[in-house]
């Protein structure tokens, strides 16, 4: 019995797109709901929302049985969160303020087990292996776990073309907001002169074996991202979601009020 095909890897290697939301309320139940929304994929966000491992872990759980493909982004390149949180069921990461191939590369090693990586071999405790149950996990897993990078920095940016020619890394995500404050602008990609350097890392991503990613909340720059073959799009965030959505009720309200 093999490990379990991650059909999100699959997906954005055959240039399937797949839309997806930041889940960043770090509470099972407000991941649960995500997964009745319908998104192909859900991003589980340790990086800027209150997650630890525990939470994160709680999240993949309960997504487990919706069909939206959990996505874990780390804080950081750290190799035993990286081992930890493959432990706990995680096929498919997202690693924040890459910068170079020989970073790349450590994280391939990371997300591998020996002779290829340096991922500790202890599945047998592990949700991933389904506690045993799979006995193929170890001879199967690699070729199920999904490697994103993320490129956010000049330096990441300078050095796409490398990234990208390291085997093992399955897809680049770009995030906006940091590479604009790097380059010197306002901390979103509104600025023409962001969105044509995001569009062209997009183009040069998807002219390769990789797979290109965004986060953006804007329509117009999501359809045009998709025209660059962007292959897997973040449309949303919940955090926002709900914000914006009691603030409107609560303005509505008031005002309903008002005008008795």
């Amino acid at each position: 019995m093999p490990a379990p095909t991650n059909t999100f890897k699959q997906n954005i290697l055959a240039g399937i797109r797949q839309m997806g939301c930041w889940v960043g309320l770090a509470h099972p139940y407000a991941a649960e709901i995500a997964g009745t929304a319908g998104f192909d994929w859900l991003l589980i966000d340790g990086e800027h929302a209150p997650n630890d491992l525990r939470s994160i872990s709680e999240q993949i759980a309960v997504l487990q049985a919706s069909d939206s493909t959990v996505v874990v982004r780390l804080p950081n390149d750290d190799t035993a969160l990286i081992k930890q949180t493959l432990d706990a069921g995680a096929q498919t990461l997202l690693i924040p303020m890459v910068e170079s191939a020989d970073q790349a590369r450590e994280l391939v090693r990371a997300v591998r087990y020996p002779p290829h990586g340096i991922r500790g071999v202890g599945y047998a405790l592990a949700r991933a292996s389904q506690f045993a149950a799979i006995p193929d996990y170890f001879a199967t897993a690699d070729k199920e776990i999904c490697l994103l990078v993320q490129v956010e920095s000049k330096a990441g940016l300078d050095a796409l073309d490398d990234i990208l020619a390291v085997e093992g890394v399955d897809g680049v995500f770009i995030g906006p907001a940091d590479l604009s404050v790097d380059l010197g602008y306002a901390p979103s990609a509104d600025a023409p002169e962001i969105r044509a350097i995001v569009l062209d890392a997009i183009d040069r991503i998807a002219a390769t074996d990789k797979a290109a990613g965004i986060l953006t909340l804007d329509p117009e720059f999501i359809a045009e991202c998709l025209a660059y073959k962007a292959t897997f799009v973040a449309v949303g965030i919940d955090v926002l979601t709900l914000a914006g959505g009691l603030r409107d009720l609560a303005k509505n309200a008031r005002k309903a009020a008002d005008e008795l």
